[in-house]
């Protein structure tokens, strides 16, 4: 029975490392690499296009503030 036990054991270690070893073989084609490479690209345009708008809406408000210290015009209650 002790051994029975072991060697189930041992036979779902080896499954699990024979599926491991293949998803990461996988990534190493030359497919797997080029969906890796898109996602990072991806993202990195994510990144670039919020760091796009909040540059454009910090300017927005700068500009707000420039007028109204310029114009002398203060609005009241936050109005904009």
């Amino acid at each position: 029975m002790r051994r029975l036990f072991y060697l189930a054991v041992g036979a779902g270690l080896g499954v699990a490392a024979v599926r491991k070893l293949s998803k990461a073989a996988s990534k190493l084609t030359p497919s797997g690499l080029a969906g890796s490479a898109g996602e990072s690209v991806t993202g990195l345009a994510r990144s670039v296009r919020g760091f796009v708008d909040d540059v454009r809406s910090g300017m927005a408000e700068r500009e707000i503030e420039l007028r109204d210290a310029l114009t002398g015009d203060e609005r009241q209650n936050g109005e904009r």
